[in-house]
């Protein structure tokens, strides 16, 4: 039953949370029937006007908090939005269970259901890396060269058909055609089965099978939409095909959905972000009330100036008009100079300049449009001793030593997970080489085993070396007392007690290496992340999902780091290098994409200028090193969009964006230009253990449950062409007779190398 609405008590019927907002803000808190596009501008308080929308709802009982799906494209926002609207409400925001990422939501949802697409409830996420692995064991096994097809390549198509929401039987004979001449549609269903094998699943799958539920059982669908009163969306323009046709579902019974984004601003299509989810709102959601935030509290009037008018270029949008109360400020400078060295002394002189004039380094960015053009500003800044800063580097939970601890970690979870178990099953070395692990592979796939099963089965056999079995049983062994501990200790202790009882710890201290003690401290701080969290369950799928607890930096920098990555931030002093044709937009953006990669690069120059509170400084260059190689270049098209009555230009060179404004004017098609006049450009780049081990892991809210299986549940079929008697040829120890017979494991009396214990699948009838 929905709460019966209180009326608002403050004057002019304005609650207290909206009273701080301007009109179109309130209008948006204030309209909760019905669709609503909130059509957001840069620096427009979207974020302030989402939150006390949120709050709205709940203080006016309009739903209670577990009745509003609220839905972020980042943790970061998560937690903000969190912690504004908690501002509002109290401690009702810790009953909102359904505020969070499209991932952490579909995670939620998939564990409720997990058994619909042939999963169990305590199912794997697994990461790239891992599913890169497993890419590469399918092309091996059916025979494919990894080298001219490889698994990277079908680890992006993959991602995008599941993006797209395509399932295997859904590719096309075009789809079908990227890999392997004809044999997409084979290989992602091969890796589908074998994530279920596992118990797991990717991120794309978080949302995909939530979608084939929805479109598969009515009642599921009918149960969340009944439980989602309203629907909320952030950034709107950058969902992708799945998550659009997932909230779309959702939101069609009661059509109480709001989403907030800029169509302006987006800039993801290469991860699979479609603008066009936006541009269609209103003929998704007839009579949709469309609010326009303009009115811009970040930048000066030049900012906004030169950045509408670049936006302007743009076809496909839905238009607005950004304008600020703030003062007028400085133009957007222009510099144009000869290469990319002297771009980087003359942003250097810049920043010394502002620091001098006290401005913090902080709030000083260069953002760049590709990671190659950092080496330039790294290699003056160390020059010169300027603090900097490269966002977007290694990250904590990618280091080597923290994946080993969190594949021990999951295999301790879920005993089915293979791909964990196969990074750590000789890690420290246990002399377990690759031909031990081969052997384990072959039987496990005969089997139809999880390779920690498989190796137990094995160690209780003669297949394997008497070293092999024994350290394998002993390790299985281990694997027992910790899924044991799991019950009664801390995840934290739990790890601590693994990193000593597996050697981890002491093959650190061994490591006379000068990296050996900060990989020792990177795992005390693992630790120490852990005592956060009540279960093993709930830190695992943090984990999965989270990967920004990069340790913070002391002392304020300059931050260098790519538009892409900039956006959302914003900065007292912008720099803008690159600004030239085949940089900025990019060549190859041009190439594959056309038009409509040439408006998103515009929509990235917009964003790159709007990160600029008060002091925005575009430089390009008039030859330019990429990839070793030197190149001539002109201005980019975007330059010569600028509004003149907004910038200033500054130049040593004969021209800048007035050569390319008279450069173009001698042309009708932008394209056959730069095809006509730009150089051409050479580049080079440099289930579970046998029955008494077996323990897995159920997520329920509060505790992780011990599960036990039968024996038979992995128990694996005997041969029926083999009986007692029989001559049999094995690889390893030639011809026998069999003795003894029980269940699949064989006795058999050989030839030369006397009575063995083997598994009947590694033997052929003689």
């Amino acid at each position: 039953m929905t709460p019966a609405p209180l009326p608002p008590t403050p004057e002019n019927g304005i609650p207290p949370y909206a009273m701080g907002l301007n009109e179109p803000q309130q209008q948006a808190v204030l309209t909760t029937e019905g669709p609503v596009l909130m059509l957001a501008g840069a620096g427009t308080g979207k974020t302030a006007a989402l939150t006390a929308r949120l709050a709205h709802l709940v203080a006016t009982r309009r739903a209670w908090p577990s009745e509003i799906l609220c839905v972020t494209f980042t943790n970061k926002a998560a937690r903000e939005m969190r912690e504004r609207v908690g501002r509002h409400i109290g401690d009702a925001v810790e009953g909102m269970p359904w505020l969070g990422t499209f991932h952490s939501i579909g995670a939620r949802m998939l564990r409720r259901h997990a058994e619909l697409v042939g999963l169990q409830a305590n199912y794997t996420i697994i990461d790239t890396d891992d599913q890169l692995r497993l890419l590469k064991a399918l092309i091996t096994e059916h025979g494919l060269d990894e080298k001219r097809w490889p698994a990277r390549q079908l680890a992006g198509l993959i991602d995008r058909w599941k993006n797209r929401g395509l399932n295997p039987r859904d590719l096309d004979a075009v789809e079908n055609e990227a890999y392997a001449n004809g044999r997409g549609q084979q290989f992602y269903g091969l890796y589908q089965d074998r994530l279920k094998a596992l118990n797991a699943c990717d991120f794309g799958d978080l949302l995909l099978h939530m979608l084939n539920i929805f479109r598969t059982h009515n009642d599921v669908l009918a149960q969340y939409q009944q439980r989602f009163k309203y629907v909320m969306v952030d950034e709107y323009q950058d969902t992708n095909q799945v998550q659009y046709l997932w909230l779309r579902l959702i939101a069609q019974a009661r059509k109480n959905i709001c989403v907030v984004g800029d169509d302006d601003q987006s800039i993801y299509s290469w991860r699979g972000a479609e603008v066009a989810n936006i541009l269609k709102f209103e003929k998704d959601f007839p009579g949709a009330t469309v609010i326009k935030l303009e009115q811009n509290y970040r930048s000066t009037p030049h900012i906004l100036g030169a950045a509408s008018g670049l936006i302007n270029a743009n076809s496909e949008r839905l238009g607005k008009t950004l304008w600020t109360q703030i003062p007028a400020g400085e133009k957007v400078r222009v510099i144009g100079v000869w290469d990319g060295p002297e771009e980087a002394r003359r942003i250097g002189e810049e920043i010394e300049r502002l620091e001098r004039e006290g401005a913090g380094l902080d709030q000083i960015a260069i953002l760049v449009r590709a990671q190659y053009q950092t080496r330039e500003f790294e290699d003056r800044f160390i020059q010169i001793g300027l603090n900097y800063r490269i966002v977007g580097g290694f990250r904590f939970y990618e280091r080597a030593e923290i994946r080993d601890a969190l594949a021990y970690l999951r295999v301790i979870a879920s005993p089915a997970d293979d791909l964990a178990f196969e990074r750590i099953y000789n890690q420290p070395k246990r002399g377990l080489g690759a031909k031990t692990l081969e052997t384990m592979h072959r039987y496990a796939r005969a089997a139809g085993l999880p390779l920690a099963a498989a190796s137990l089965q094995l160690a209780d056999t003669d297949e394997l070396p008497a070293r092999a079995r024994a350290t394998i049983a002993a390790l299985m062994r281990q694997f027992l007392h910790w899924r044991e501990l799991a019950e009664t200790t801390s995840p934290a202790e739990l790890l601590r007690t693994v990193i000593v009882e597996s050697g981890y710890e002491a093959m650190l201290r061994g490591d006379k290496s000068a990296e050996s003690a900060g990989r020792a401290e990177n795992l005390s701080e693992l630790a120490r992340a852990m005592e956060e969290y009540d279960t093993l369950g709930d830190f695992l799928e943090h984990v999965a999902l989270v990967m920004d607890n990069d340790r913070g930096d002391t002392g304020e920098k300059v931050t260098i780091m790519t538009i892409h990555a900039a956006k959302g931030l914003e900065f007292d002093h912008v720099f803008l290098p690159g600004w030239e044709e085949g940089v900025f937009p990019s060549q190859r953006a041009l190439d594959e994409g056309g038009m409509a990669s040439l408006e998103e690069e515009r929509r990235l120059a917009y964003v790159a200028i709007t990160r600029a509170r008060r002091r925005c400084t575009i430089i390009h260059a008039a030859n330019r090193r990429i990839y070793g190689q030197w190149s001539s270049s002109i201005p980019s098209r975007f330059v010569s969009e600028l509004p003149a009555e907004h910038i200033t230009e500054e130049t040593t060179l004969t021209g800048g964006a007035s050569l390319w404004r008279a450069q173009l004017s001698e042309h009708d098609d932008p394209f056959a230009h730069v095809a006509a006049s730009q150089p051409a450009r050479t580049m080079t780049r440099g289930p579970g253990f046998q029955r008494a081990l077996t323990t897995g892991y159920d997520k329920t809210p509060h505790r992780v449950r011990e599960v036990t299986r039968s024996a038979a549940s992995f128990a694996a079929k005997p041969r029926s062409d083999i009986a007692v008697g029989q001559r049999v040829f094995h690889d390893k120890f030639g011809y026998g007779e069999v003795v003894d017979q029980e269940g699949n494991k064989l006795e058999i009396e050989f030839e030369q190398a006397g009575r063995k214990r083997v598994i009947d699948s590694f033997v052929s009838v003689a």
